[in-house]
């Protein structure tokens, strides 16, 4: 080949990367999980600093630079991944010359959009690897939210709030990991595809006991889950109309703050956000549990002390006027227990009734028996849930008296729980008569 046909090194270069383009040589796993968490990141913190940005050109933060409102923004990010915030030169209700509080109330309806992008990302990682190469693709995807968490923490700090580098760095880690293994879990269709393990053949090897044991257990958290999420509906049933009832008190607290166009949408993202949070607020109170907002105060049906409220349109809704009859709503967690109850009969195998019926010969003390360890698994699984439900839920503003708020965790567990237990047992023994069939072997 002579001189002039030889093409130069650049050039060269140049075509080879375009030829292993042309092949479709993938991209490494680690670095797609890596762009595709960082799009996650990106994308929920637009999430957060368009609002401020917005309110910040209308003059709303007329006495703040521009980093000022690009700090808040990205303390807003930190927030809505549940970073806990320690705030400066505010004071406390209990101690006014404590001039620091720790806020640490997470909006949960916002924590969802970083939740699900990494749903996404999980997703599309899963579909780019094998089963034996997943870890790499979600070490780049933690490994840049970790980052990013941390960039974020390091920038932010100024001298009306706070956080450590540690907590800034971790706890996102949280949502979007679980994000990204769930996402990745419901693209693989199994965990056995997901991680190289086959739980049935493992479940094979077991004995016959162990499998009757543990189909029992499942089909009892399964109906306990089932309680719970229906009352989380409920709830959210009763939160919906509650807000309309209460639509005119609303508008009106709207009204008297004049908050313009801007700051209007902003107030009602802000409130949006904290939505699943009051749905939690309404399952503590109907389950008798109640919730509080501020030190000293208790709403619930069977008692209702409320101090003063700040000016948010949303709280126009809390429970006021005749109360008598509050305590029906407590019925609400026992429906969803007797649901749960048809729900075992329907799917599960009462193993347990059968082994006590061998050791027991009367049949209605086996049954009875047997009912009873039944509602009170189903309840008990109900109220572990709700304790995660209520810690998620609870915290504190750190200002003024606002340093208790949230559902009360520990009585509204056990409320929960004693309601779906009772429901449970009704349940049980109820639907075979709605499944026409009345045999239970009495």
């Amino acid at each position: 080949m002579s001189e002039k046909k030889k093409k130069p090194p650049a050039a060269a270069a140049l075509n080879a990367a375009r030829e292993r383009l042309n092949t479709g040589w993938p991209m490494p796993l680690f670095l797609q999980g890596a762009f595709e968490l960082l799009q996650a990141a990106l994308f929920s913190a637009f999430l957060v600093v368009i609002p401020w940005m917005a309110v910040w050109f209308s003059g709303g933060f007329a006495d703040r630079s521009i980093e000022s409102v690009l700090k808040m923004s990205g303390q807003m990010w930190l927030l809505v991944h549940g970073v806990p915030l320690h705030l400066l030169q505010v004071g406390t209700g209990a101690d006014p010359s404590n001039l620091s509080g720790v806020l640490n109330v997470v909006p949960l309806g916002l924590t969802l959009v970083p939740f699900f992008l990494c749903w996404r990302a999980g997703r599309r990682i899963a579909r780019a690897s094998y089963t034996d190469q997943l870890w790499q693709g979600i070490l780049g995807a933690l490994g840049v939210y970790l980052l990013c968490g941390l960039f974020t923490g390091f920038l932010v700090n100024n001298d009306e709030a706070q956080t450590t580098l540690m907590m800034a760095s971790t706890i996102p880690l949280i949502s979007a990991g679980a994000g990204v293994i769930i996402g990745a879990r419901r693209e693989a269709g199994s965990w056995g595809r997901l991680i190289g393990f086959d739980a049935a053949a493992w479940i094979s090897k077991t004995s016959q006991h162990s499998r009757w044991a543990g189909s029992y257990l499942w089909a009892v958290v399964c109906g306990g889950t089932l309680a719970y999420m229906m009352t989380f509906g409920l709830a959210a049933l009763l939160l919906t109309i509650n807000i309309g009832l209460h639509w005119v008190d609303i508008s009106n607290v709207y009204q008297q703050l004049r908050p313009g166009p801007i700051g209007s949408a902003v107030l009602t993202l802000g409130q949006l956000g904290v939505m699943p949070n009051l749905v939690l607020w309404t399952l503590a109170w109907i389950t008798g549990g109640g919730f509080t907002f501020g030190v000293g105060s208790t709403i619930s049906p069977l008692e209702t002390t409320v101090g003063p409220l700040p000016a948010i349109p949303i709280l126009a809704a809390l429970p006021s006027g005749d109360l008598t009859y509050a305590w029906a709503f407590m019925l609400l967690p026992v429906f969803a227990g007797f649901m749960a109850g048809w729900y075992f009969l329907r799917v599960g195998e009462n193993h347990f009734d059968d082994w006590i019926s061998l050791k027991v010969r009367s049949r209605w003390v086996s049954l009875g028996l047997s009912t009873v360890v039944l509602g009170v698994v189903v309840g008990a699984t109900a109220g572990i849930l709700s304790l995660a439900g209520s810690w998620l839920a609870s915290g504190s503003l750190g200002i003024g008296r606002f340093t208790e708020i949230g559902p009360n965790i520990l009585l509204t567990a056990l409320f929960l729980a004693a309601e779906v237990a009772i429901g449970t047992a009704i349940g049980y023994l109820v639907s075979p008569l709605l499944e026409h069939d009345p045999v239970l072997g009495v």
